[in-house]
Parts: structure tokens; sequence; C-alpha cells
């Protein structure tokens, strides 16, 4: 191809042309920015990784948002693209099974099954004689039931690929072939330079989706990107010959227990694909080589064989056959198992559109809203399990090899609720952390950091109660919440996001950036939400006045890159230093009608109503240190967050707890402490999405109509689709939900849970649910659907506990007596 092709310019250059990268030049030119978008490919179209994945998709999915692109892109396979270009696709739909053999494994597809009925998919959970009707061949030994998703199927990965690369073409996007990139640098004029083997384009976005290159390319511009390269195996047999004469192509099969994997007809063959759960194999773990091309790997017959030869137990008409093809071939693995979606971390206008273990059943719906985030400023699903930014600088290579081979052993296991991924940590444990763990505490990692989760009493572990019902460990949460809510609990909450913005124009960007008012005063707290163009959700955020030009920003750990990106992107010249203390300052959350007394126990500062009011903060000093004291409680409870450097969190731990000791002081966790919000009816980070605007989210109370702000006049729009219910919901003792249900009305869907949780306090199920808003006017009977059953249902008009919230503003004289 002759250099002249190359264009000088370009708004958007994607770098990778498998299924994600023509993926996104496809939805960029159905979003309107074709003539502007130019994909590069150093080989040919697919070469990469996409040309040797074996292509299925399915329903069976318990992500709500994954869910969303799943079932856009079977519709897509299904008809629509090929419709579109006139390009076969070559789709199957088969349908298929995902097949369980226990309790813990029906549960799974039970709790499916609810995600599926509020997406409105065709699912249904059947018994084995449903999969012997339509699978005959299958041996069913030890199978309770399965999931059963008829309009699933699977595709031939290039001529998917190609289909979307002529709906790309003829919208106006060019993809160059044998064009090889080099290098990616930024311009100072904030312009990508992408040089390349035949010269250099200059353009405003630029977009890695190469990958498993992807990692080695962020390199050439400072970017972190956290992706190792697996290899997978799947092998096709001899032709079978019970194939031969069946008129109906069999359902894939989906055997997460025997087989790890799947297995489907490949022609009148047959297709076995393995993830093993035991020494997986990484390649290419410091450079993936530019001259690979179409790659496979001899096949590794040891390390899969214990699976292999189940899956020939379980198909027993493969038993004689032999292999006629084995593909052996790398597939990214980040460290959590989701794809980098969206913005990397601390630059502007360079995309990740990589790290996709699975391209062809997840590619297509990704790579859209990746484009509406491009385009239009925000996603219409939650980008939040995607976003590059949700990893920090903890995330270096030798972590990523750990957890990637973690996530490839668990691709097959059973997502149970709150899964606890103990590879690689601690990685940034906090100052308390050998304290706490010493009594008891279980931790989760939450952007590299331990935070405690709940702590474990004689005889209770994490590892022994994973499971989609009650446990012993609710009745330890219970305990950890009765404590705050009778007595006083304490909790290391340095997870928080601390950062600091500070200067001459701090004042001004913040308002402009933040939809309530700028606390006034010094001292004065204001909790506000940051938007986007499109009046999103950006995230939540508490302020503190430190000074006139000193603002404390405090918000979920995950958000902090996104704060930094945020913040960067709108300063337009303003004097400002912005400053992330989070590897700094470590933070204690103290709550309960106690807490008051315990904390004046510690320091000489006046704790009254009159000397410290609610929302405000103060400097008082602790055990010999001096500590920010902000008088606020995510609990609901009378309460302080204590903000300090991290060489004075142990000594005031320790003097906290001394004080407390009188008071029937306890730890408390994150499990715990969300028990406690969602009885308070404070929303989290579950329901403050890129979804949502602040009337959909109904938190408009926190937003201004006096002032001007970036997203306003978008997020006062009241057309609503959807708006956030709390709901109160019929407990059965056993089984509470885990979000992404279905919500009826009159046995209509009208809308999915976003967060659910058993209110211990007040005996009820609690949930937020975005919902119609005819279905969200408080007393209205609903049902949601838990565990595949239909429960009761109503709309609350007030929080659950405390509806007038006058215990956290509780003085001093109205403490109960001790």
């Amino acid at each position: 191809m002759s250099k002249h092709q190359l264009p000088g310019h370009a708004r958007v250059v994607i770098v990778g042309g498998g299924v994600m990268g023509v993926g996104l030049a496809y939805h960029l030119a159905h979003e309107g920015w074709g003539p502007d978008t130019v994909l590069l490919e150093k080989a040919e179209l697919t070469s990469g990784s996409t040309w040797h994945a074996a292509g299925q998709i399915t329903h069976s999915t318990s992500s709500f948002s994954l869910g969303k692109c799943v079932d856009y892109n079977i519709g897509l396979y299904a008809g629509a693209l090929e419709a579109e270009t006139g390009q076969a696709v070559t789709w199957h739909g088969c349908g298929s099974f995902r097949l369980a053999y226990s309790e813990d494994e029906m549960d799974w597809l039970r709790h499916t099954l609810s995600v599926g009925r509020s997406l409105g998919f065709n699912i249904e959970l059947v018994g084995p004689e449903r999969v012997a009707e339509l699978h005959p061949f299958y041996n069913l030994e030890g199978v309770l039931g399965a999931l059963h998703t008829p309009d699933d199927g699977h595709v031939d990965p290039t001529n998917v690929t190609m289909a979307m690369a002529a709906g790309a073409r003829a919208k106006g996007a060019r993809i160059i072939r044998r064009c090889r990139a080099t290098n990616i640098t930024q311009a100072p004029s904030g312009e990508w330079v992408v040089e390349t083997e035949q010269g250099t384009i200059t353009c405003e976005h630029v977009v890695n989706a190469g990958g498993t290159y992807a990692r080695q390319m962020g390199e050439w511009s400072g970017l972190q990107l956290p992706m190792t390269s697996m290899t997978h195996h799947y092998f096709v047999t001899d032709e079978v010959p019970e194939f031969r004469d069946l008129e109906t192509e069999l359902p894939v099969i989906r055997d997460d227990r025997k087989v790890s994997g799947y297995i489907r007809m490949e022609q009148k063959k047959g297709l076995i694909g393995i993830y093993e759960k035991a020494n997986p194999n990484t390649v290419w773990e410091d450079h993936c080589p530019w001259e690979a091309e179409n790659e496979l790997f001899a096949p590794d017959y040891d390390r899969v064989m214990p699976w292999l030869e189940e899956s020939l137990n379980r198909m027993p008409i493969f038993a004689e056959l032999g292999i006629s093809r084995d593909v052996h071939g790398a597939i990214s693995h980040p460290p959590d198992g989701n794809p980098l979606i969206g913005p990397a971390p601390g630059v502007r206008n360079y995309w990740c559109c990589c790290g996709t273990q699975i391209g062809i059943g997840w590619g297509p719906g990704l790579t859209r809203e990746l484009a509406r985030w491009m385009v239009h400023g925000a996603a219409d699903i939650s980008m939040r399990e995607y976003d590059p930014r949700r990893f920090g600088a903890y995330a270096d290579k030798d972590w990523q090899v750990i957890k990637a081979k973690e996530d490839y052993c668990l691709r097959h296991e059973i997502p149970f609720p709150h899964f606890n991924r103990l590879a690689g940590r601690p990685v940034k444990p906090s100052p308390l952390y050998d304290t706490l763990k010493a009594k008891g505490a279980v931790f989760e990692e939450v952007y590299g950091f331990e935070r405690p989760r709940w702590f474990a009493t004689e005889g209770v572990a994490q590892e022994d109660h994973y499971s989609f019902r009650r446990t012993a460990v609710d009745d330890v949460v219970a305990a950890e919440v009765k404590a705050v809510r009778e007595r006083v609990g304490i909790m290391d909450v340095t997870a928080f996001t601390k950062v600091l913005v500070e200067g001459q124009g701090a004042y001004e960007l913040l308002d402009r950036l933040t939809a309530n008012r700028m606390p006034q005063k010094v001292g004065s707290i204001t909790l506000t939400h940051m938007l986007n163009r499109r009046g999103r959700i950006e995230l939540e955020t508490t302020i503190v006045r430190m000074a006139e030009d000193r603002f404390y920003l405090v918000c979920a750990a995950f958000f902090e890159q996104r704060l930094l990106d945020h913040l960067a992107a709108h300063r337009e010249g303003a004097e400002v230093t912005v400053t992330a203390l989070s590897d700094q300052w470590g933070a204690l959350s103290l709550n309960g009608p106690k807490a008051r007394s315990v904390l004046q126990g510690c320091t000489s500062a006046r704790l009254d109503n009159g000397a410290f009011r609610w929302l405000s903060a103060q400097q008082i000093e602790i055990a010999g240190h001096s500590v920010w004291a902000f008088r606020m409680s995510y609990a609901g409870e009378l309460g302080w967050e204590l903000h300090m450097p991290f060489d004075a969190m142990s000594d005031v731990y320790a003097a906290l707890w001394a004080a407390g000791e009188a008071f029937g002081i306890a730890d408390y966790g994150s499990f715990a402490m969300n028990v406690m919000r969602m009885e308070k009816g404070f929303k989290g980070a579950g329901e403050l999405t890129n979804e949502v605007t602040l009337a959909e989210a109904d938190v408009l109370r926190f937003a201004r109509t006096d002032k001007s702000y970036l997203g306003k006049e978008q997020t006062l729009n009241t057309d609503l689709p959807w708006v956030c219910a709390y709901l109160e919901i019929e407990p059965d003792g056993e089984i509470d939900g885990h979000g992404g249900e279905a919500v009826l009305l009159g046995g209509e869907v009208v809308g999915s849970v976003a967060s659910i949780v058993f209110g211990h306090t007040v005996g009820k199920i609690l949930a937020f649910a975005y919902i119609k808003p005819r279905a969200a006017v408080p007393g209205t009977g609903l049902e949601v659907v838990i565990h595949g059953a239909a429960r009761a249902a109503c709309v609350l008009g007030e929080p659950a506990y405390d509806p007038q919230s006058l215990l956290p503003r509780m003085d001093a004289v109205a403490e109960p007596a001790e």
C-alpha cells in the first residue's frame, strides 16, 4: 500500500483491526464520525485473537450492563448486520444450555434468570429432561437443571468483523491494512501523533485496540494498561457420524463443573473448548512479537487433559474420534476479567478498546457504548466495570500476571456475590492493616486498598460461606450494624479517594463543575455531584472547605483517577494545584449514639452542636496528632469522619478504641456500612452512574437552579425514562437478592434493581431500583423477581430508618443515658 494512502490528519485514529477496533469504527460511523475515522491494522483484519475465536455468545449473564451488550450483539449477528451490509455473517442460532450440578449452581442460574427477566430475555430454567430432549447425546449424570437461552448461538468471527468493516466504510470510515503503528505520542497542542511504517498521522482522538499488543502500545505513551496474554485451547473432532442426519443444530452446552468450558457442533464435527482450572499459561509477558500474524501455539494436552477426558465422558459419541484441529491461541486477560473500555488514565482523548477476553460475545455492544462516550460525552450503560481508570499505579506487570492467571482459573467458576479474589494481595495495606487483621478483619480490595468487609468471629471464614443465600456472615454483619446503631462503631475508611484542590482559582473551578452550592464558610461541608456534558453523573463527592482557597474532596475509591481527569480536563487555565492524598492520608469513621462520648474522651475540643455543628469540619487534636474531623455519617448516626496523615492512624485508632471500650465499641466493615446506608436511603455508586442524570437518580435536591455548572441544562430535563425508587421487599429469611432483578407492576417489567440488601435494623429487604416514573409513586405495590420468584414490594416515600434524620444531628444533651 503506497504512502499517499495514509491521510495526514483525522479526528479519530483506531490502531488495531480485530473485532474490537473494527467494531468501534463501525459504531463511530453510525454516531456520525465515519468520514473522520481512520483504522490502522498492521496485517490483515482479524489476524490477531479474533480469527481464532470460537465465536459463541450467550444471554446467560448475571451482569445487567453486559446483558444489554450481549442482547444487542445477538440481534446484530442474527440479522441486522447482514441486512445493513449485505455481507453474510454465518449466524448459527442454535440456542444454548448452562448446566448445574449443585444447589449453588442452581442458585446462580436462578439469579441469572431474574436478571434476564429484567432485560426481557428469552430465558428459562429447565430440568435435565428438557436438555435431553434438545441434546440427546450429552451425558447428564448428576445434572440438576440448566438455564436454557434459545436465542443464543455462535457466529463466524471473521465474517462478523468484515461485515462491520463494510458498514464502517459505507459511512465514510477509512480502513488501512498492512500499516503498522510504531509509536503514539502527544503533541504540545494536545493532539496525538501516530507514527506508522507508511508515515505519520495526527489526530484529536487515538484509540488503542491493539489486542495482545495493547499493553506495549500503551507504553509508547507512558501508560500502564493492565492486561496479560493467556492461551486458551479448543479442539475440533473428526466428523461425528451421529451428526450427519441431524436436521437442526444442537444447542451449545456450557458445562462449568465437568468440562470447565463449552461443547458444540462445528458443521458435522464436535468442538470442545476448555478453560483449565490449574496451571494457566501466559505468553508474551514482556512483548508480543510484531511479526506475529494468525499466531497459534502447539497444544499442551497435559495441561488440559483432565477436562478433555471428562468432555469425552460427557459426549460419549466423541470418545472414539480423533482430533482434526487444535486451536491454542492467545487472548488478553485484564486483572479482573473485564475489558478496558474508556479513557486511559491521566491523559485526554486517548481511549482504550482492549483487554477483551470475549471479543465476539461482548465486543460490538461495548464498542457501541465507547462510540457514544467519545462522540456524546457518556455511554448509555454503566461503564464502571470497564473503565480503564479503575486500576491505579499499583497494577504493575508482575501483579497483572498474577491476577490474569487467577481470572483465567475463575472463568468457569460460580460468580458468587462478593467473591473475594485473593491473589496478589495485599497491594496497598493501610497503616491499620495488621492491627485489624489480628482482630479478624476480612478484607476486600478497593482500588488497591485493603478495606475491611466484616470481622470474623470464631468458626466463621469467608471462603466457607460463599452463597446466593444467607450465611453465618449475615449474622456477623447484623451484629456489627447493631453495635453501631445502639453503641458505637469504628471503621477504617482509608480507601476513600482524598484530593486537595487549592489556589486562587480553586473555588471557581469547583463551582462550575458541581451542581450543588459550594461550601461558603471555612469549615463547611457540601455533598455534591460532578456531571459530564450530557448531564450524566460522573461522580459524587464531599467537599470540605479547609481555607479560603483550599478544598478537600472525598469520594469513592475507584473514582480517584476519574476525579483527577475531570478536574484536569476542565481547568481552562485556572490557577489551581490538585494533589492526590489517598496514598498519604488515612481516615476513620466513628458512628453511633456513643460516638460523641468516645471522641470527647480523646480530645479537648468541644463537640456539642453549638461548638461543632452537623456538616462542619474542624482541626482537632487526638493522641498528640492534628486531625481533620468532619461531622457527617454515612451510617445515618451521630458520627464523625477523622482524616489524618498515615503516621497518625495507629495512635488515633488506639486512643479511640481505648476510650470506646467502656461504651462497647466495635469494629465494623463495608458490609455493615452498606446495610446502614440502605436503611437510611442514601444512594451510592450503584445508583449514581454515567447512565443517569440527577433527576433520574432522584437527587435533584443536591442541585441548584441559581448557578451555572457543566451539564445543568441536560440534568434538569424532567422528561424521565426512569427514576430511582426506594423499595421495601417481602423477606423470606433465606434469599435477599443481589442486584439486577426485574421489577414488575401488574406483571409488566417496569425496571430493575440497582442495589439490594437485608436491613437488619428494620427487618426488611431494601432496594434501589430504576423503574418507570408511573411505578415510582410512594405507596405503589410492585413485585421484584428474586431467585426466579416474584416477591411483594412497595415504594417507600422516606428512609426506613430515622426518616427525619434526627440522630446525626443529636446534641450532647440529647444523648441516651449511659
